[in-house]
């Protein structure tokens, strides 16, 4: 056989071994490859390097590297076992004890006296919704003080409005009604000020609700709403004994569920709000008469009674508000130009607790009193008369004089738009401590502003105590709007001024008279000086703050000084 073939022999059992052989390592691989046996060479390995010495070396017999290895393998197996043997049997591992809840947190350590206390200023801050609901989902000792119904006590429900059409608002008061329904008996047991907002189908149902679960409910007001009846308003003035305030301004609410109202809770009444209409006048006459009539019998001489006309029934019992302490009567959205006819006498007959009246924006005329009768007992305890309007009235110094000629506690009168109001009318007021006195002329022509004189009586009698001050669009001259206003300038004894907002909005006053104003007022914080026509530009407009009203007298004095 060649040699060549025989060689290539040689290899072909070398790389194939036998069946069962186990499989070369890569050392004994490069062994062979590098020096392999009969070829003359040896290897010869150092630390760092791989030497092919000629010469035969030591041989390194394949059996022996196999032994070497099996005895290792022997010895590890041998201690592992050994380890196994030495180590004791343990029990099984019990199971894992169950972790602790982590820290709830500050919020779970804080006691819950406290706890209702930062609720209520937040409650009484901004209302109970939405803020107790998000509170109640924080932790269970949140959710315990949001539960209580002390912090309920002021409550707005209002469907969502936002491009409902008119079945879905329905489904949609359907909804929260039924939230109401577990809410009331739960959370509302001392709710005390309810208001609802854009109701249209379900008042009847909320107001049975509240009769049934709010019996210390003292304040109900329904804006927007519709179906108001009868026997709704009786109800809930049986089932809340101190309910004493009403509030039914722009509501659909008919005369008689009203009157029927107050004939139930009439003598505990303190407050009332209604929308200028005709219904209102019904209910205002209704109330008027009975008073007028039960004053005519307790007034009569014993042993004698007035009988009842064919015209007028008999004086209802119960109908009567002798506590009402604010009765405010305003126009709604749509502008009712039907004068009011108030009987100025029957009302101070009928309520003398009144301390608020307040007829806005109305055109309204009071009845004449007539040569014989009698004048009224006045308004001994008023203290706010407003009487605003945008357009002309028929208020005049004799109808003023009917109204508060028995209040000398009178702290706030609002006659804007009363262009027939003249100082000498007001200063024949019995009052002498005003703190608000309000003449603007608004949205009314220079035409129609008549030129006046006599502003130094306003101020001379009450400059110690005004403290707000509107002369908007008076007709007074220069000559008097300084004089008036030179009242400012001091007083005996050095008493220090309230004067803190002026409105001299379209008057005729000076420079130099609003120089002398503001140096003489240093609590001024408002000063409208907007349209007048005798300031120098750049300064016709309004001033709020101290610093922009002293901005003001500065630029007052500069435009004051002689030129240089």
């Amino acid at each position: 056989m060649a040699p060549g073939v025989a060689r290539r022999a040689r290899q072909r059992v070398r790389i194939l071994p036998l069946a069962g052989a186990r499989s070369r390592s890569a050392e004994d691989w490069w062994w062979d490859r590098l020096a392999p046996s009969g070829s003359g060479y040896h290897l010869l390995q150092s630390d760092s390097m791989l030497l092919v010495l000629p010469g035969p070396g030591p041989a390194r017999r394949r059996a022996q590297r196999r032994a070497a290895r099996r005895a290792q393998l022997l010895r590890l197996h041998g201690a592992r076992a050994a380890e196994a043997k030495a180590k004791p049997r343990t029990a099984p591992a019990p199971a894992p004890a169950p972790q602790q809840e982590p820290d709830p947190g500050w919020g779970d350590r804080i006691p819950l006296e406290i706890l209702l206390q930062i609720f209520g200023l937040l409650v009484a801050a901004d209302g109970p919704i939405p803020f107790l609901g998000r509170a109640a989902r924080v932790c269970r000792r949140w959710h315990e003080a949001a539960s209580q119904p002390a912090l309920w006590h002021t409550l707005t429900l209002s469907p969502p409005l936002v491009g409902r059409p008119a079945k879905s608002g329905t489904k949609t008061e359907k909804k929260l009604l039924t939230s109401l329904e577990w809410l009331m008996p739960s959370r509302f047991s001392q709710l005390q000020r309810l208001t609802l907002i854009h109701w249209k189908s379900q008042v009847h149902p909320v107001l049975k609700l509240v009769s049934e679960s709010c019996p210390r409910l003292t304040f109900l007001k329904l804006s927007d709403c519709h179906g108001v009846t009868p026997d709704t308003l009786i109800m809930l003035a049986k089932a809340c004994p101190q309910l004493h305030s009403l509030d039914i301004q722009h509501s659909m609410v008919e005369s008689t569920a009203v009157v029927s109202f107050l004939e139930e809770a009439g003598p505990r009444m303190r407050k009332l709000w209604l929308t200028y209409s005709s219904q209102t006048t019904a209910i205002l006459g209704a109330l008027l008469v009975c008073w007028s009539r039960a004053g005519a019998e307790l007034g009569a001489e014993p042993g004698t009674a007035r009988p009842p006309t064919l015209c007028s029934p008999p004086p209802l019992q119960g109908s009567c508000c002798p506590q009402l302490q604010l009765l405010e009567v305003s126009t709604g959205l749509n502008h009712n130009s039907t004068p009011l006819q108030l009987p100025v006498e029957a009302l101070q007959k009928g309520c003398p607790q009144l301390q608020v009246l307040r007829l806005l924006n109305l055109m309204w005329l009071p009845k004449p009193s007539g040569r014989a009768t009698p004048p009224g007992p006045g308004f001994p305890s008023l203290e706010e008369l407003c009487l605003a309007s945008s357009t002309c009235n028929f208020v005049s110094n004799e109808v003023l004089d009917r109204l508060l000629h028995g209040s000398p506690h009178l702290r706030l009168l609002d006659l804007r738009g009363c262009a027939r109001i003249t100082p000498a009318g007001l200063h024949d007021l019995p009052c002498q401590g005003l703190e608000q006195l309000h003449l603007g002329l608004y949205g009314m022509s220079d035409r129609l502003t008549l030129a006046k004189e006599g502003s130094l009586l306003l101020t001379q009698k009450w400059c110690h105590t005004l403290q707000e001050l509107d002369l908007s669009g008076q007709g007074f001259s220069e000559r008097d709007l300084e004089q008036a206003l030179a009242a400012f300038s001091g007083a005996p004894g050095g008493s220090h001024l309230a004067l803190c907002s002026l409105n001299l909005r379209g008057t005729r006053v000076t420079a130099s008279t609003v120089s002398a104003v503001i140096s003489n007022c240093p609590g001024l914080l408002y000063l409208n000086l907007e349209s007048c026509r005798c300031l120098p530009r750049g300064l016709k407009r309004a001033y709020r703050g101290a610093e922009e009203v002293q901005w003001c007298l500065r630029q007052l004095l500069t435009s004051l000084a002689p030129p240089s």
